[in-house]
């Protein structure tokens, strides 16, 4: 593919699809604006259409549901190459008991306690034996599915009733894990068959209010650090949650004979009994990818072709070494009743630099004038020598936006990050990641 004037195509509307284009479009090697396919609904007819159309020479996936709906069997069957796996290869993130059991079969450590459920049977024996636990439905929730005890559910008849509903509701199967503590950190890696190359570590922030209080998210901002892991985490931990995406990828090709050409995104945990993996995603996280997109300097392009001819590990992938705080802007009421339709003042807002980078997500534009669509609205990451200058860039930019919205203004703050480092020290030691395969 290593020419000049292509056309890249990506499917998604949202904050983590806009750094994508903005990364393809900063590159050297694209000729024009690339083209978005669909905005990542179920519209796989029209997708293909504009596919056959225009060509691409390559198409990035944003959004999980057209992966698991085998979008890209659907492109590659044009002869058109993808950065994102097949809907075999997607069941990673689609189906949450293939990826435990995954795990299980080629001894992977990272699993917590779980069982897969088919029916209700013996679902109140194992509840009761965890004590503490988590219930997921197996299958694509857009982040709703998943209730922990002592949060979500408040007793065993509770959790066993919400079960069965969603056994009435034809799920699949249901996950039941234990519950973990212990702080999150999110490890997304450029994967081409078993050859994988990690990107800059980030944690999330799920709760929609300051102080992780509130309901869950889509995310409502991010951070990453200086040295490219955070102040939490120890070398070691970082070791091993790049061993298990690794070992992972391999796993898939054993398993499934099909090689893995995408983002391999591992959500993983430092807890008492050492790194636990809580789920996989088969593509870029939202907000995780503005974070890495915003440092990247090797050309996007280059990685994506490096993927599609299997050449990553040939390929070195540099990123800047400064700190990035990600905060979103949302409207008021999200993520239950968000408001929709009404204007966003964006006059006071910084100019873009090479300190502060801006995504639109969730808005609409007419006559020069953006609105509210209901989600996620706009992004803003600071970047810095530090997170201290990374979090004060970002908090004046998201603070700057005038209407029905809101932001955490607390993420990237010491004091936040600080709570996240006590409670890792308050933790046992972890030691240092076992060889994994038998290797």
């Amino acid at each position: 593919m290593r020419q000049n004037n292509l056309k890249p195509a990506f499917i998604g509307k949202d904050g983590r699809t806009s750094a994508i284009q903005k990364s393809l479009s900063r590159s050297t090697r694209v000729a024009g604006e690339p083209v978005r396919l669909s905005e990542g609904k179920p519209e796989k007819a029209d997708a293909l259409r504009l596919a056959k159309q225009i060509k691409p020479d390559f198409v990035i996936i944003g959004p999980e549901v057209p992966l698991a709906e085998g979008i890209v069997d659907d492109l590659e069957g044009l002869g058109i190459p993808c950065i994102g796996p097949t809907r075999s290869l997607a069941r990673l993130e689609s189906s949450k008991a293939f990826t435990r059991q995954l795990l299980s079969k080629h001894n992977i450590p990272g699993n917590p306690e779980y069982r897969v459920f088919k029916s209700i049977g013996s679902v109140e024996a194992y509840l009761r034996e965890l004590g503490d636990f988590v219930v997921k439905p197996d299958g694509l929730t857009g982040g709703k599915g998943v209730k922990i005890s002592g949060a979500h559910l408040h007793s065993i008849a509770e959790a066993v009733d919400y079960c069965a509903q969603l056994f009435k509701e034809r799920a699949p199967a249901v996950v039941i894990e234990e519950k973990l503590d212990g702080e999150e950190f999110s490890l997304q890696s450029f994967c081409s068959g078993t050859q994988v190359k990690d990107m800059v570590v980030v944690q999330d922030h799920k709760r929609a209010g300051e102080g992780d209080t509130g309901p869950n998210t889509g995310g409502m901002g991010s951070y990453s650090d200086e040295n490219l892991s955070l102040p939490f985490l120890l070398p070691q931990h970082l070791e091993f949650a790049s061993a298990i995406n690794k070992a992972v990828a391999e796993a898939l090709f054993a398993e499934t004979g099909q090689k893995y050409r995408g983002i391999l995104y591992g959500g993983f945990m430092v807890t008492r009994k050492g790194i636990r993996l809580l789920e996989y995603n088969a593509r870029f996280g939202d907000p995780e990818a503005l974070n890495v997109l915003s440092l990247l300097r090797t050309d996007l392009v280059d990685i994506c072709e490096a993927i599609i001819e299997e050449k990553l590990n040939e390929l070195p992938i540099i990123f800047e070494k400064r700190a990035t705080v990600c905060k979103y802007v949302v409207p008021e009421g999200y993520p239950e009743n968000p408001v929709r339709g009404k204007l966003l003042d964006m006059t006071k807002v910084p100019q873009e630099s090479d300190n502060l980078k801006v995504y639109r997500a969730g808005v609409d534009e007419t006559g020069g004038r953006l609105y509210l669509s209901g989600s996620r609205a706009i992004a803003f990451v600071g970047i810095g020598k530090d997170l201290d200058e990374a979090q004060a860039i970002a908090e004046e930019a998201a603070s700057a936006v005038h209407g029905p919205v809101f932001h955490r203004r607390d993420i990237g703050t010491y004091d936040l990050i600080q709570q996240r480092v006590r409670h890792v020290r308050s933790l046992c030691e972890v030691p240092p990641a076992p060889a994994l395969n038998g290797g």
